[in-house]
């Protein structure tokens, strides 16, 4: 089902049909083999990253492309709709530039933001470790400032592009004091002392590389300080709002990718001389399916509306990001029931995209810490 969109500027109309034309043509095709298989498309990022689609909501100077997040989030999730690998690599890579694109100096971010978002590089977010996940603030990897130079030393988990990122925002902690001794690196891929271990083996996004990361001994320049020692935890706060809408527009477009497939075959399949979406067990809840998808889409872009003009957004962020993962989750459970025995099986993408979803309710934070963002946002309010 065609999605009606409104852009606020014809040349945002003119990016999406763009994007639309990538993700039909040449990502769609390649996804199910690839998941199939563990395939990393690396080739697809760069290909997406010579389109201009690496660095989107950024400034122009730096090689930017300044669309605001309510045009990125909408490219994010057509390339999810396609493909949820290619379009959660591009939420994660913007996430990674975060740091140095809002926190950064003008000299750092002249220095090294172009290559980040010129569409050669692609980078990775750590903040997660093995025994410190939705308590961020318990992180153990540790940076000692030794003259001119940080030592880097720890282990970092559930790294999207574990291994194959050109660089790595990584958070460390360099004083005891619990949330305020962390802070912000921008860490090359080749450093000496950096190693990732081997990728998970997960439910879904076999496609997508999630592994640990390990630092020994690894050395970096001070000045890949992003922002002061010790703004870590608040630079990461704030990228992980960013990075929730991402994630809440990944889920719309899985949703919509699952209600396509779950549309098109109700109405092609029949029993008892009907097509099985004439009958009102079907038909009601494919109807209750795109209310659904419609809401999260308009939750996601009233949360980006708001990023954009300059306002509080981490409860709306949430929000979003609860609201369309446990959306997606439902969708695409639905959309394998509508399917029959023909769900269950990899003839049709659907049990692909059931996997896949529930990697949504958890990353950039469990639903559970969503709903606890929120009821502390609203006491705040």
């Amino acid at each position: 089902m065609r999605v009606e969109r409104v852009f606020p500027t014809p040349e945002a109309a003119e990016l999406l049909e763009l994007v639309a034309d990538i993700a039909r043509e040449s990502l769609a095709p390649r996804a199910a083999l690839a998941e199939r298989e563990g395939s990393f498309p690396r080739d697809a990022f760069a290909k997406l990253g010579a389109s201009g689609l690496l660095g989107l909501p950024y400034p122009e100077q730096y090689g930017g492309a300044a669309q605001p997040y309510e045009v990125y989030l909408q490219v994010v999730e057509e390339l999810s709709k396609a493909w949820l690998t290619v379009g959660l690599g591009i939420s994660v890579h913007t996430l990674a530039c975060f740091p140095l694109a809002r926190f950064g100096t003008d000299a750092q971010r002249a220095r090294w933001l172009p290559a980040m978002l010129g569409g050669a590089l692609l980078g990775a977010y750590c903040l997660s470790e093995p025994d410190s996940g939705s308590d961020a603030g318990a992180l153990r990897t540790r940076a000692t400032r030794v003259g001119d130079r940080y030592k880097l030393g720890g282990t970092k988990a559930w790294v999207t592009h574990a291994g194959h990122a050109d660089f790595y925002a990584v958070l460390a902690r360099t004083a005891d004091e619990r949330t305020r001794g962390i802070s912000c690196f921008l860490v090359a891929g080749d450093t000496v002392g950096l190693r990732a271990g081997p990728a998970e083996h997960k439910m879904g996004l076999q496609g997508s590389p999630t592994g640990q990361l390990h630092l020994s001994d690894v050395e970096v320049d001070a000045d890949r300080l992003i922002g002061a020692e010790g703004e870590g935890f608040t630079i990461a706060l704030a990228a992980l709002d960013t990075g929730r809408l991402g994630i809440a527009a990944c889920a719309v477009g899985l949703a919509q990718a699952a209600f396509d497939v779950a549309l098109d075959y109700a109405g092609q399949r029949r029993q008892f001389g009907h097509a099985i979406a004439d009958f009102e067990g079907v038909g009601f809840l494919l109807a209750d399916i795109a209310t659904s998808i419609e809401a999260g889409r308009a939750l996601y872009l009233a949360a980006a509306r708001r990023a954009d003009a300059g306002l509080p957004f981490t409860r709306q962020a949430a929000m979003s990001k609860l609201f369309c993962t446990d959306m997606a989750m439902r969708v695409t459970t639905d959309a394998v029931q509508v399917l029959g025995g023909y769900g269950y099986v990899e003839d049709y993408p659907v049990e692909r995209y059931m996997r896949e979803a529930k990697a949504l309710q958890i990353v950039e934070g469990t639903n559970q810490v969503q709903r606890l963002v929120i009821s502390r946002q609203l006491r705040r309010e």
